[in-house]
């Protein structure tokens, strides 16, 4: 039984489930902001408001492009290459570093949310990543995986 594509699907449907939610909350948050109509140490209002859209827009954009790779992941039954594999392993790095500080901000239920995601990703990058090795290591014809032909040893020799 293999879970290599049933993994990629439900990496997918998260990554696109974290980029509407990050995106929902940012905007949510921007539109607090710009209601209290007050300033933090001297900060414009209007400027956090419209930066904390910025951001919320890209990094919804960032996880939809991750949910993007992992959904191509899916459908072709292939490892990510690439740009597509440095996306996935950078959103392995930020989900870390998300659980990191949940666990003092948010609480371990958003610590487990977070560590939940990195671990399927990881599983993700692994999982393809030791089929292909299994390729290289017994090739169908006979050949090693570097491709060198196979010949015994030399004999050795005595004077």
């Amino acid at each position: 039984m293999t879970v290599r594509r049933p993994v990629a699907w439900t990496v997918a449907v998260l990554l696109f489930a974290e980029a509407v939610g990050v995106a929902a909350l940012n905007w949510f948050l921007a539109v607090v902001v710009d209601r209290q109509d007050m300033s933090l140490a001297g900060l414009d209002p209007d400027m956090m408001s419209v930066s904390s859209k910025i951001g919320g827009v890209v990094f919804g954009l960032y996880f939809a492009l991750c949910g993007l790779v992992a959904l191509l992941v899916a459908v072709r039954d292939r490892a990510p290459a690439g740009l597509g594999r440095i996306l996935l392993i950078s959103a392995a790095v930020v989900h870390g570093l998300l659980g990191a500080f949940s666990w003092g901000l948010v609480g371990w239920h958003a610590f487990l949310a977070m560590v939940l995601v990195l671990g399927l990703v990881v599983l993700l990058l692994m999982t393809y990543d030791a089929r292909e090795e299994a390729a290289a290591v017994r090739p169908d014809d006979g050949t090693p995986g570097d491709g060198s032909p196979v010949s015994p040893p030399p004999a050795p020799t005595t004077p």
